[in-house]
């Protein structure tokens, strides 16, 4: 039977959010708004996290106002740019010093390793503060921080059990791993790694190329993403035999 729940806007503004390789950054010197392009991740708890150098002008600006938004954009559905889903969120940036944190920024932006040691280089949080979430055209909800942020307790669960999820997902399933990457997310066939693990889905990496998988329903413990990860798999063995019929 179909299932004619609507889609959490909370849920569907997180995906947007942890799926974005980049972002707009909007900050203010004086009254005077400016927007550049940043490269997000986040940590476990949804916060943004980028790394910025000291001599680009928004990092300059949020040391003197650290009040700033980032806009977050999917594909658009249609070839009207407005179809596209997109959620903008407002917060408190913060200079932070937090070496797990960084590693799980450059997991997801492995290229900057080139230059993640550089001096003028640092980590930066967002804590959200507001979010508005624009399904398409015409379909805006705006979202109280309730609504967006997921479970405290599921974030600590997964947490806690992240590193060892990680490791025997990689040294007992690197075959599941590869079949989900390449047949559901459209990656080139490689040395697949299961790099992340958060309440909303996980990524995947092979050299620098890193894809996101959003689960279909927010992740509570080690054992509902197990189960997410054997759905997933199963599905994607499911692609690879239609084709080879």
């Amino acid at each position: 039977m179909p299932d004619d729940t609507p889609p959490d806007p909370g849920f569907e503004a997180r995906r947007i959010i942890r799926a974005a390789t980049a972002a707009t950054l909007a900050t203010q010197q004086e009254g005077q708004p400016f927007a550049s392009l940043v490269t997000p991740g986040c940590t476990p708890g949804l916060a943004p996290l980028l790394w910025l150098s000291s001599l680009s002008e928004h990092t300059r600006h949020l040391q003197r106002e650290p009040r700033c938004a980032l806009l977050f954009t999917a594909p658009a559905e249609t070839l009207n740019p407005q179809t596209a889903p997109r959620v903008t969120l407002t917060g408190i940036a913060e200079q932070i010093t937090d070496a797990a944190l960084k590693a799980r920024w450059l997991a997801r932006h492995p290229y900057a390793a080139l230059y993640a040691d550089f001096g003028d280089f640092a980590l930066w949080r967002v804590t959200p503060m507001g979010a508005l979430m624009v399904g398409g055209f015409a379909r805006a909800t705006r979202l109280k921080m309730a609504q967006l942020l997921p479970e405290p307790e599921a974030v600590a669960a997964i947490a806690e059990a992240e590193a060892g999820i990680i490791e025997h997902v990689n040294t007992d399933h690197a075959d599941a791993v590869a079949v989900i990457a390449t047949a559901l997310l459209g990656g080139a066939p490689g040395a697949w790694l299961l790099t992340a693990v958060d309440v909303d889905g996980l990524e995947l990496s092979c050299g620098e190329t890193v894809l996101r998988l959003g689960f279909a329903a927010p992740a509570r413990d080690a054992d509902s993403v197990r189960a997410e990860l054997i759905r997933t798999a199963r599905r994607a063995r499911a692609i690879i035999a239609a084709t080879q019929q």
